[in-house]
């Protein structure tokens, strides 16, 4: 026919490379990567301009006209002609034909927020100073009540909180109201009308269950713009929460979740918030593991701050169990056939537990719920979950039934009051300051976690003393106040010659008397009226000073290191 080009067979010939004025500016999506939702359209991954174009074999694809994205306060009819791209007019696509487009509803990504943070960690190897301060960023999103939710370990001693809406160029100092430690997360607000003008609270949805697609929405680093990235929920089980130190539920996803995304809500696909990312698996065996702190945990959080009007923390109970998956094991218990539990190995003195249950003590059932003989319970079809889960959604102070059996075959039934432990070597100080005092050069402080990673580096499980690292895991504290006293360092002068090397040594005595914590050990040394201070350290060590030589000496060491106290302000009180 006249007129009409015929394609030769062969190699395509070369042609040149259009010039940049044929380039159109934007690039305009297939209809099948448009995304509608209620309130308004939005484009979600888009093709990537990096990828190559392949021509398909066959008949030529006929290429619909490209919609233009709507502004947010336009709402047209279904069938109204709108402007399209270019110029050229399309219809809007009526509702009846959406699911024809893969539609999906898009998060409420508006509610999202950049966190701006600047850090005064303190010094815990100079506790009477504070570390440089540094600025991070993070993310967080808001809620009802005019409050955000973020990771606790985004704002960890915090100076000055700021929130950034989305397309906005203004920054919002926020108030923090209640940071979880051991869920790592925190709340917040911010005064006046302004910062929530225009902002939907976001919607919690149920736990997910394994496959359900998510969509993790967060400020990450690689950009100053809001990022999204998609996954599906890989695992649902009792996490170790890193910043904690603690282990609750968690989703494991494999969306990316990089530095920034902390904080940042992971959305299902009906546009429902089911988590918080806040902490992912880095190892060179591994790719894309993130993990999600769920529904369930957010809203106790947030439930205990509402009831105490201050965050109190999950309740534990305090008993260190053995599994009973051994038949001979389960008939020295005199356990039956169709009996099983868990066997307590020890049970932490302080805890309210230590009144009822015994050492040796199987435990049953805990609220009615058969405990299996691996420490799991059912969770959902086809799902078990260690019978923690059903500890942490209680709150402290609530009281729980316990059915546990023992060597007499007896069986009994006990409501025991869940309260939260505190550990010998704590994980956290919340927030406050580390605690020292000095007498004669000697440092005196309590050991804690940061201050061992401080000391010793992130290898301090490694690298720290054995005895120290075996209090750690293993020590219960035998009285609510007790503490592990250590002699950080010693400020070199006359007075303590020969005591130089003493570094991170624990003080057992003063003068015979046991030292049961650091307040105690500091109001001895300064109501002692012997001749002598005498200190007993770990590894059988002995450190003897004369008493008043060793009181006027402090002050001239002070001065000489720039320290402005002997002692910090709590043990002032």
């Amino acid at each position: 026919m006249a007129g009409v080009n015929k394609r030769k067979r062969g190699r395509k010939a070369k042609s040149d490379p259009p010039s940049t004025a044929d380039i159109p500016t934007s690039t305009s999506p297939h209809i099948d990567d448009v995304v509608f939702s209620v309130s308004n359209v939005e484009l979600i991954d888009p093709p990537s301009s990096s990828t190559p174009h392949r021509p398909r074999r066959g008949r030529p694809r006929k290429i619909p006209i490209p919609i233009s994205i709507l502004p947010e306060n336009s709402n047209p009819e279904n069938g109204k002609t709108i402007k399209g791209v270019n110029g050229v007019a399309a219809s809007l696509i009526s509702s009846e034909d959406t699911t024809m487009l893969n539609a999906r509803v898009v998060p409420e990504m508006d509610a999202v927020v950049k966190v701006f943070s600047v850090h005064t960690e303190p010094n815990y190897s100079l506790p009477w100073q504070r570390k440089r301060q540094y600025s991070s960023s993070s993310s967080g999103f808001v809620i009802k009540g005019r409050r955000v939710l973020t990771n606790a370990h985004s704002i960890e001693h915090y100076t000055q909180v700021k929130l950034k809406k989305r397309g906005s160029d203004t920054k919002y100092v926020a108030t923090v109201l209640a940071i979880g430690t051991e869920c790592d997360i925190a709340l917040l607000t911010v005064d006046g009308d302004e910062f929530w003008e225009g902002v939907s609270p976001v919607e919690f949805g149920d736990l997910p269950v394994l496959q359900d697609a998510v969509t993790v929405v967060g400020y990450p680093i690689g950009g100053d713009t809001i990022s999204v990235t998609s996954g599906v929920v890989s695992r649902i089980e009792i996490l170790s929460y890193v910043h904690g130190s603690t282990e609750l539920l968690g989703l494991q996803i494999d969306a990316a979740i990089n530095s920034g995304n902390s904080g940042g809500p992971a959305f299902s696909d009906k546009g429902n918030c089911v988590g918080i990312a806040f902490q992912s698996l880095k190892h060179e065996d591994v790719e894309n593991i993130g993990y999600v702190i769920p529904t369930p945990v957010i809203v106790h959080f947030i439930r205990d701050y509402e009831k105490n009007g201050a965050y109190a923390g999950f309740p534990i109970l305090g008993v260190e169990w053995q599994k009973m998956e051994n038949p001979d094991l389960r008939l020295s218990m005199g356990m039956k056939p169709d009996q099983k539990g868990v066997r307590i190995r020890r049970i932490d003195p302080t805890a309210p537990e230590s009144m009822m249950l015994m050492p040796s003590d199987v435990i049953l059932s805990f609220d009615g719920v058969d405990i299996a003989n691996d420490g799991t319970v059912p969770f959902r079809h086809g799902e078990r979950i260690g019978f923690s889960y059903l500890v942490s959604q209680k709150y402290s102070g609530d009281s729980a039934a316990v059915k546990v059996l023992r060597r007499n075959s007896e069986i009994l039934n006990f409501n025991l009051k869940l309260a939260t432990q505190m550990r010998l070597i704590p994980a956290h100080n919340k927030g406050k300051p580390p605690s020292y005092y000095i007498i004669a050069g000697f440092v005196f402080t309590t050991v804690s976690v940061p201050y061992l990673r401080s000391e010793y580096g992130k290898d301090y499980e490694y690298e720290a003393p054995v005895k120290l690292l075996d209090k750690l895991l293993h020590e219960f504290r035998q009285s609510p106040d007790e503490q592990i006293v250590v002699v950080s360092q010693v400020l070199v002068a006359d007075i303590n010659i020969g005591y130089e090397e003493i570094v991170n040594t624990q003080v057992l005595a003063f003068n015979g008397a046991t030292v049961k914590n650091l307040k105690s050990l500091a109001s001895m040394v300064e109501k002692c009226n012997d001749e002598f201070l005498k200190f007993d350290l770990e590894y059988q060590q002995v450190v003897v000073l004369q008493t008043k030589t060793a009181k006027s000496a402090t002050s001239d060491i002070l001065t000489t290191h720039c320290i402005p106290s002997a002692m910090s302000e709590d043990l002032r009180m």
